[in-house]
């Protein structure tokens, strides 16, 4: 897969679009109960030059929630960037709990890798320098990996969402949860295509067409959450 060239790249906007109602849900709801290695974790990712690659911590305290309504225990998570998101689900998954994450970029990991050392979840942990597709392949060689997993994240390169989506249909079990982020890219599905700047253009399109998908699939239950820059969450139906 090439590369995607970001160029002068900007955050997306927050898809809550009052930025008061936004800071008054974090301040009030999310860092209140926030532990304190995200809060180190998010002070820590905020330094780096796209900081706004993590995941929103109220994204984050819905995924912790999410997780422990299933009882999640063996999970998977393609995109990890300094490990936010990573780390909120080694926090809420049991000491015998595993987790395959799965980025291209290890230097930011290494960002995170500290912090999650100190929270003592680094062993529930295995990391994989890689492109996701073919760690992806390689674990359905083995039939043992179907249907094993509990829950998966999704926060990586948004052309690829649908290639991932045929594969954790297989990986992830009936019962448990797959979780996309980044589907409402910052407001930009919601608007004219003469509207977009031209560098969102590209992830707009594959973004509009895996929403489709999505909703077209009827083997999952959906709900489309505008938390951070958009979750879409996905129970396996069979």
């Amino acid at each position: 897969m090439p590369a995607i060239k970001y160029g002068k790249l900007q955050p997306n906007p927050i898809v809550l679009q009052s930025q008061e109602l936004y800071d008054y849900i974090l301040e009030t709801s999310v860092y209140p109960r926030e532990h304190p290695c995200l809060k180190e974790l998010r002070e820590a990712t905020a330094k780096h030059p796209r900081s706004f690659f993590g995941t929103n911590p109220d994204a984050g305290q819905l995924m912790a929630l999410l997780l422990k309504l299933i009882d999640a225990k063996k999970t998977i998570e393609i995109g990890v960037f300094t490990g936010y998101s990573l780390l909120v689900t080694a926090l809420n998954i049991p000491d015998d709990g595993q987790i395959i994450a799965v980025d291209v970029d290890r230097e930011a990991y290494e960002i995170g890798a500290p912090i999650i050392d100190k929270a003592g979840v680094d062993k529930k942990i295995k990391f994989f320098e890689s492109e996701a597709l073919p760690i992806l392949d390689n674990l359905l060689e083995d039939k043992a990996n179907e249907g094993s997993f509990d829950f998966a994240f999704v926060d990586a390169d948004k052309n690829n969402y649908i290639n991932y989506h045929d594969r954790l249909m297989k990986l992830v079990k009936v019962g448990g949860l797959l979780i996309y982020d980044n589907t409402l890219w910052g407001g930009a599905v919601a608007k004219p295509e003469d509207e977009v700047p031209e560098i969102k253009k590209f992830l707009r399109k594959h973004t509009l067409e895996f929403n489709s998908a999505i909703t077209d699939d009827h083997r999952v239950e959906i709900s489309h959450v505008p938390s951070g820059d958009g979750m879409l969450i996905c129970k396996r139906l069979r």
